[in-house]
Order: C-alpha cells, then structure tokens, then sequence
C-alpha cells in the first residue's frame, strides 16, 4: 500500500551548501542574511529572527509590553499557541467566532467585540490568517484605527500570501510573525520572524530576544570587552546559524513552494468539485494554500480514518479553542458559545499539499476520497 504523508519538506542542494558554509566556519552571519532577505521578501520594515514561530508570538506581545489584566482579541479558530502567548502575561484572550467561508476571524463579530471591551484594557488583537488566506485587512485595520488597539497578525501559514497585491508583513499591522515551516510538527529544522515598521517595537524586540543584554562586545581597539549589562527580563529567542541556514534555502524556494501548492490545488479543486459529501475550499481573496482543507458534511472522523487506512495522512487545522480544556474550564466556556467555530470544527479536514508532492499522488488521493464518499449514505 502507498503510503502518502500529510506533509513532507522540500530540500535540495542548497539547504546542505548553506548549512556546511556554517560547519566549516566559512561565511557567517547567516542570521543576519536572513533578516536582510526577509525584509526584501516582504518589503517590511524591519524582521527579528527567532528559535521558531510561538517564540515570535511570544516576543511580540514583549514588546508591546503586554501587562496582566490587559485583553487581546483572537479567533476561536487558531493554534493554542496565539491564545497560549497572551495567557503567559496573565492577559485575557477575548475569542470571536469566523467567517464560515474562509475560516478566518468574523468582521461584525469582532466589531460588536470591540466595542463591548472599549475602554477595559483592551490592548489588540491578534489576526490569524487561516491556510494561507488572509483575512479582511481594510476592515480590520479600519477598527483598529476607531478604537486605538494594536494588531498583531498571525502569519505563520501564510508566508508570501499577498492582500491587494501587497505581501503579509508591509501592510499596516503594527507587528506580523511568521514561522518557515507550514507544518511545525513535520519539521526538520525551526525558524521564526517577527517584523514591525515601527522602530521603538524593533528596538525592544531585539533587546528582548537574548537575555535584553547589553555591551560593546569588543572596544575601538579590537579588544575583547568583557563588560555587559542587563537591562530587562529578557528571553532566549535569538535564531542560531545552522537553522538560519536552512531557513535562507527555503525563503529562496518559497515563491516556488507557493506555485506548486497552487498547481495542486487547481488539481484538487477540479477533482473534487462534484465528490458528494465532499466541499472544496472557498477562495475569497489571494490564496497560498498553505494548508488545503475541505469539508466532509458527517462524520468526519470516520472518514478521516478510512483514509488513513489507504495511506494517506490529513491534518486538522484547527480545534476551536473554546473547546479546549483549559480555556472550556478557566473562562466557563460552552460548547455552543462559537456555533460557526463549531460547525465547522466538525467537518473540516486538511489534505497533503506540499511542493514534493506529485501530480499523480494527488490524483491517488482524489481518487480515494471519491471512493470513500461514493460508498457513504
């Protein structure tokens, strides 16, 4: 039986030339080479590298000073670490239901939110972009104009995504994270960005991201200076060269990574448009596709297994996080409190869609999924 994995990284000789340049001592500073090829990718303002994508989460609300009591907005429809990240500051996740159709974060319902919390400590809100579909930036940044709160964006599976032709990362969020690797439990190496246009959030991101210490290292002379100072309650994030390596080779593939999940897309889309049982995902805006996910209209789960019973691995992006058990016990949440969250949690199911995989592996799984579904009542 072929077996098909949910996710499989893409590397070639440039990923080993780039990690070997380290190994042998030989062109250093890839740290520093990928902030600067980021920010061209982008067209950011400025990007601050870390050990990986939560860590760029987490050093974001760092610099936004983050205090306990304060509240920022998410999804219900996100990874635990978006909610996980506030709750280490003993802040409050406020969480607002979706949009049906592209899963991302619900517009009124963030704007009746809003407006419920003006004036109680609402810091931001933190904009998740779902499998690589932006969410409704102009509206979003127009509230956030209206009522003075900062916006994060969660892009972490949306790098290269594009919102009225403009990358995720250069448009008017105060801060965007991003992680390299669009499925963080596959990974073979772990890389995060965070990037701001704002210079004093720079500043205090770079300060906080190893230790907030401070020195000049080595004096006018070329002498070691063995003076050093530490300013904050710092953190240890700072990315080493090895993983900057690797993520230098990927960001100079992404565009093509891009492409590819695109080609696959287009296969399934056409495939699946008449699977009964079966929804094929709906494009609103640019789609990168970092994740392709469908809906089965019952049992889920069943389906889901008969799948894997075939070979083939899916994925689950996301389990509503009201549905959690520490965010269900510690804020009295209930089951129907996010019915679209809900609904949808129920009936979604990620397929593989990766650059490595091929034309006619897509077709296998078309194929096995329109068996699957022909012999379901």
């Amino acid at each position: 039986m072929k077996e098909i994995p949910f996710y499989k990284p893409f590397i070639d000789q440039r990923e080993k030339t780039l990690i070997n340049e380290v190994l042998d001592l030989e062109k250093a500073n890839k740290v520093e080479t990928l902030e600067k090829e980021f920010i061209k990718y982008t067209n950011c303002g400025d990007a601050i590298s870390t050990v990986n994508g939560t860590a760029a989460m987490h050093l974001a609300m760092c610099a936004l000073d983050l205090k306990r009591g304060d509240k920022i907005i998410c999804s219900v429809n996100a990874f635990p670490s978006v909610a996980e990240v506030v709750r280490h500051f003993d802040a409050e996740p406020i969480f607002v239901d979706i949009d049906k159709d592209d899963f991302n974060i619900d517009i009124e319902q963030l704007e009746s939110v809003l407006k419920n919390n003006k004036a109680k400590k609402l810091k931001g809100a933190f904009i998740s972009h779902i499998a690589g579909q932006p969410a409704e930036l102009s509206k979003i940044y127009e509230l956030a104009k209206q009522y003075d709160i900062k916006i994060v964006e969660d892009a972490t599976a949306a790098l290269g995504a594009t919102y009225n032709g403009q990358k995720i990362g250069s448009l008017e969020a105060d801060i965007t994270v991003f992680r390299f690797n669009p499925q963080s439990n596959n990974s073979v190496s772990s890389a995060g960005i965070m990037t701001t246009k704002d210079p004093e959030l720079s500043e205090r991101a770079r300060l906080l991201r190893n230790h907030a210490l401070v020195g000049d290292g080595w004096d006018k002379f070329g002498n070691l200076g063995y003076v050093y100072d530490v300013v904050d309650i710092g953190l240890k994030y700072n990315l080493n060269e090895l993983n900057a390596a690797f993520a230098i080779g990927q960001l100079e593939k992404n565009e093509s990574f891009i492409e590819r999940r695109l080609e696959i897309a287009d296969i399934y889309n056409r495939e699946l448009a008449s699977c009964p049982h079966v929804s094929t995902p709906i494009k609103k805006r640019d789609h990168t596709y970092a994740q392709y996910i469908i809906k089965i209209d019952k049992n889920r789960d069943n389906f889901a297994k008969e799948l894997k019973e075939r070979g083939i691995y899916t994925g689950l992006h996301y389990i509503p996080l009201h549905l959690l058990s520490y965010y269900k016990h510690k804020y009295n949440l209930r089951v129907n409190d996010f019915p679209k969250a809900l609904s949808n949690y129920q009936q979604i199911l990620s397929l593989p869609i990766y650059s490595s995989l091929s034309d006619k592996d897509v077709l296998h799984i078309c194929d096995q999924i329109k068996e699957i579904a022909k012999n379901r009542v």
